[in-house]
């Protein structure tokens, strides 16, 4: 039977990094021929193993050649004028289809995920494995403790490498625990891919909260090398996990047909039992953790990055973005957004913004800058802007290293609020898009009696203002649906896997003809000598008429 490349390439190196640390020096091993057993065959070895699981994961999923940079273009996170990763071509409207061709463009991005998800899962996978074949001869990593927090936290990233191939691709190879190492699972669709990965979940949840966690040494809190700064205590390990299955259950939805169809009692269930803080790494320096793009490259001058104004014009309460959405697309020039919402900066002119945060070291709570005009790279069309996103300025500023948001606790809210709109109960929503609307200067929503009726007819201090239909050249005051998209929006940009994306996909919000999700890569296809296909299945228009 053929075996995946990437099954090699992953032991491959797992076994370089076992051979150095190896005290037997007449023990000389073939390094161009890596054995999958070999690695996983001792104690220190599977934990060894287990322990580079989470900067393999994090790196893959912030790397700036992928999926991932190319969805943030599409979903209006992200602009870019550049032509790496991508970025240009996603920019260009109208849309394109994901072209899966040989030699596109885009091949090493499209490729990119899809190969290093599927390393990262079969290499929890055996790593699950070996815990239990030693398990069979009486051994330990060095206590039952010990043993399950390893099989734990390789569960939780099985399933969050399952679930990111969920989010993005229409099909991929399903790898458990019960996969043998030499076996080629048949590809499965989305849906499939992402039940499979709740379930990895789910195990991690089980082991975690099970007796054996707690009998013996080494068991949790996490070492804090595993999720980078991190030393996660039981506790907050299982209300991770459950975070990552309200991420995962609600965003694989390709339509909003599909995202109404969520179990949302389990979301609310999962989101309300996550996390109670933001979830956040120390990424650079000696880590060896990194934000390839959110922490680096977008951070270049020169076409590498802007804030695009189609979601984030709706902070604007001065008209300007009206005015830009009555201006044909082709035509239309950046403006400044004044917004009573203090992540944006204060001031009613270009200048006066640019007066406030004159360097990347933006003040406390203020995500945008209105950049220098000296920076500007001017562009003609909707792809013109005065803003960066500079969360990490700090950071930056610091020789890229400091604290990243992997994931904010207003997503999880907002899960949960989603769930809470969709189920009828408006008071427990509102209470959490409040949350951080209050806190950022916006005026709070009170009593509501529908989700998506304005919640104020007051344009001067309204956000978001949201285009109106059937025209969309003008705005009214958003209810309490949009106010938690827009919520939402602000407070994951820039963090997690997919989040914009996968959320603009499922409530109907994409530009008309982006892509919902990315073909199987053709490199995948031809190694199953399998005929490869481009990605066609694409929005059509949504709700703001974009």
């Amino acid at each position: 039977m053929r075996k995946h490349v990437s099954q090699y390439i992953a032991a491959g190196g797992l076994l370089l990094g076992l051979m150095a640390c190896s005290g037997d020096s007449l023990d000389v091993v073939n390094v161009n021929n890596p054995d999958v057993a070999r690695a996983y065959a001792t104690p220190s070895g599977v934990e060894g193993v287990v322990a580079g699981l989470g900067v393999q994961l994090n790196n893959t999923q912030r790397a700036t050649e992928s999926v991932n940079t190319q969805a943030r273009i599409l979903s209006g996170e992200n602009i870019a004028s550049v032509a790496n990763f991508g970025m240009a071509a996603r920019s260009q409207i109208p849309r394109s289809i994901i072209s899966n061709e040989l030699g596109n463009d885009n091949q090493t991005g499209n490729l990119a995920n899809f190969n290093q998800f599927s390393r990262v899962s079969r290499t929890a996978s055996n790593a699950i494995a070996a815990v239990n074949r030693l398990a069979t001869s009486g051994q330990t990593i060095g206590s039952p403790a010990q043993d399950a927090r390893a099989k734990a936290f390789s569960f939780l990233i099985l399933g969050q490498a399952l679930g990111n191939l969920a989010l993005a691709y229409d099909s991929a190879a399903i790898v458990t625990p019960a996969t043998p190492s030499d076996e080629v699972p048949v590809l499965s669709g989305a849906a499939q891919v992402n039940t499979a990965a709740l379930q990895m979940l789910d195990s991690a949840i089980a082991i975690a909260n099970s007796a054996a966690a707690t009998t013996g040494a080494n068991g949790f809190p996490l070492p804090t090398t595993w999720i980078s700064g991190v030393a996660l205590t039981r506790d907050n390990f299982v209300r991770l996990a459950r975070s990552h299955k309200a991420r995962l259950r609600a965003g694989v939805a390709r339509t909003p047909a599909a995202r109404a169809a969520v179990d949302w009692a389990a979301v609310i269930a999962d989101a309300t039992n996550g996390i109670t803080a933001d979830h956040t790494i120390s990424l650079g320096g000696t880590t060896g953790w990194s934000a390839a793009y959110d922490f680096n490259q977008m951070y270049v001058v020169g076409g590498w990055h802007a804030v695009p104004y189609f979601y984030y014009g709706m902070a604007d309460v001065s008209g300007a973005y009206d005015a830009w959405l009555a201006t044909a697309r082709d035509s239309r020039s950046d403006f400044t957004v004044v917004s009573p919402d203090l992540r944006w900066p204060r001031g009613t002119t270009r200048a006066a913004q640019q007066a406030t945060a004159p360097t990347l070291s933006l003040p406390t709570g203020v995500y945008f800058r209105n950049r220098p005009t000296g920076e500007d790279v001017p562009l003609v069309g909707p792809g013109d802007s005065q803003y960066d996103h500079r969360r990490y300025g700090a950071s930056w500023l610091n020789a890229v290293t400091g604290p990243y948001t992997d994931m904010s606790k207003t997503e999880i809210d907002m899960l949960a609020a989603e769930g809470y709109i969709r189920t009828g109960n408006l008071p427990a929503a509102v209470a959490l898009v409040n949350l951080t609307r209050v806190r950022n200067g916006l005026d709070a929503i009170g009593t509501v009696a529908s989700a998506t009726a304005p919640y104020s007819t007051n344009l001067a201090t309204c956000v978001p203002r949201v285009p109106v239909a059937p025209n969309f050249t003008s705005t009214a005051c958003g209810g309490l649906l949009e106010a938690m998209k827009y919520e939402k929006r602000m407070e994951t940009a820039y963090t997690g896997y997919f989040i914009w994306f996968s959320d603009n996909r499922g409530w109907g919000d994409l530009v008309e003809g982006t892509p919902v999700e990315w073909p199987v890569p053709y490199q995948e296809m031809q190694a199953r000598q399998k005929t490869y296909y481009n990605g066609t299945n694409r929005a059509p228009r949504g709700t703001y008429g974009f």
